[in-house]
């Protein structure tokens, strides 16, 4: 890590601002490069200047046009995943990710390299912004406030770390931990201590933001901070502290569901939409254009991005034949035959305005609690609040739905293809694959992973993913320690590398 630390430590000062968070509606995140260190946190306002280039930070590019930020990853996890079919060949973004030839790359700039440098400059930040606060001249308020918002950054970036550099197994290699500004390499911790660090971050950030409010929807807060540990745990199968934290989010958000006349495009990317915890505004000055998670995934002409250009994604025939007629989510995919928009493409994402890249990110939203709380309540026997907790949820799509007529493990199945449905495309494919530890089973045939695309001549196919089924404890999705990270990092050799 001593190379990337060393590039990442100043990087809490480049991104400083020019002003702070509560003297607009949104985040000004007009970045200067010529602001000391000691000058930012002087003050906590400076210590907020900070906090919200980081946060800025999550939706910024990178190298190329496949790096923008959180939703680039999210991205990748789905198209690791069983759920999301690529059209054709396209352009080529992302596409290695598709087939899966991109994880074993530990070449400079390649996706491990993007992925380690991604997450481990928020962290960098984070500890900065930890370390620079007890100096800071300030009210103790306004501390607790940003330390909270800094450690659930903090966690947030471990957690995917974590999951795309190791295994789900707690006792396995996981990634080396930082809680300090350093310029020295760490060794790499196991998954378990990873996740020790994760959850002890956010138990101290719940209690610093218990009672605080934010002055942006991209900021953390009490209830975001919830909705992570309630992920996490979901990850490593902590039903119990899922269903816990799941339902404190949901308390705590004050939110509800989306009714049907709601759940549309408009309801993904907004940041005001009434089921988003988290999300990152897009300001239009600072809109990243081609490379964006729009331009990857809005599939329509007009926008003019890269899956316009060929790469559509696509919701499997599989999975979109088990979406009922009258349940609203069929609405958020294309089902028929059409020149300018193949079978099967998404309409859930859109750009507000096509030739306008200002559209917000989704981080977090209700729906995401209300199945982890479901799936725990499955998972710990508990049945009755189960379905009533997925009654709730799917009601307010399909109002003919009844979960009552599930039960057993089909009820546990029921809640997991509502997930799939649900959540396609906001970034849990591999994610999912990974903790239900039934290897990789992507769904063949016509208007699937490799088949017929269902929407030109006879012979024309989707783009062939490479790899279509992976056992459970395939090595295939571990991502490549950067190699430039190895040569560097003298805690580390060449014997930590992730195996391929």
């Amino acid at each position: 890590m001593k190379r990337t630390i060393k590039k990442l430590y100043p990087f809490a000062i480049a991104i400083a601002l020019t002003a702070t968070a509560c003297k607009k509606e949104y985040l000004e995140t007009s970045p200067t490069s010529s602001i000391d260190a000691n000058e930012v946190f002087t003050t906590t306002d400076g210590a907020m200047v900070a906090l919200n280039g980081t946060i800025r930070s999550m939706y910024s590019s990178l190298t190329n046009h496949g790096n923008f930020g959180q939703k680039s990853y999210d991205l990748v996890l789905d198209l690791m995943g069983e759920d999301m079919v690529v059209h054709k060949q396209g352009y080529g973004w992302l596409n290695t990710d598709y087939n899966y030839s991109a994880p074993s790359n530990a070449n400079p700039d390649q996706r491990p390299d993007r992925t380690w440098f991604y997450y481990y400059r928020i962290i960098s930040n984070a500890n900065r912004i930890i370390d620079g606060l007890d100096e800071a001249i300030g009210s103790e308020e306004d501390k607790a406030s940003i330390r909270g918002q800094a450690l659930a950054l903090r966690a947030h970036s471990y957690f995917y770390l974590v999951n795309f550099f190791g295994h789900n197994s707690l006792s396995g290699a996981g990634v080396p931990l930082y809680t300090e500004p350093t310029s020295e390499g760490n060794p790499r911790s196991s998954v378990q201590e990873v996740y020790n660090l994760i959850f002890s971050d956010l138990s101290e950030a719940e209690t610093l933001l218990e009672g605080k409010s934010r002055i942006h929807r991209s900021h953390v807060d009490l209830a975001v901070a919830q909705g992570i540990h309630a992920r996490a745990a979901l990850q490593i199968g902590n039903y119990d502290a899922a269903l816990e934290y799941a339902t404190k989010a949901i308390e705590s958000s004050g939110l509800s569901l989306y009714t049907a006349q709601q759940h549309t495009a408009a309801g993904f990317n907004t940041l005001s939409a009434p089921e988003w915890l988290w999300g990152l505004e897009v300001i239009v000055d600072q809109a990243t254009i081609f490379a964006s998670f729009y331009s990857h995934i809005d599939n329509r002409e007009a926008t003019g991005g890269y899956a316009a250009l060929g790469t559509q994604k696509k919701i499997t025939k599989a999975l979109y034949d088990r979406i009922p007629e009258g349940d609203v989510r069929r609405n958020l995919f294309n089902g028929s035959q059409n020149p300018d928009l193949p079978i099967y493409s998404q309409v859930k994402f859109q750009l507000r305005q096509p030739g306008n890249w200002a559209s917000d990110y989704l981080l977090m939203r209700l729906a995401e609690m209300y199945l982890i709380k479901a799936e725990a309540e499955a998972r710990l026997g508990n049945a009755a609040q189960a379905t009533e907790t997925l009654q709730t949820l799917v009601s307010t799509r399909y109002p003919a739905y009844n979960a009552g007529a599930f039960s057993g493990n089909a009820l546990l199945e029921e809640i997991l293809l509502q997930r799939k449905i649900e959540l396609w495309g906001e970034g849990f494919g591999l994610l999912d694959v990974k903790r239900l530890g039934n290897g990789l089973n992507r769904p063949t045939g016509d208007g699937n992973h490799g088949g017929g695309d269902l929407n030109s001549d006879a012979n024309a196919a989707n783009f062939a993913p490479g790899e279509l089924v992976l056992p459970a404890n395939t090595n295939r999705w571990l991502f490549a320690i950067p190699q430039d990270e190895i040569n560097a990092n003298g805690a580390l050799t060449a014997a930590d590398q992730n195996p391929q």
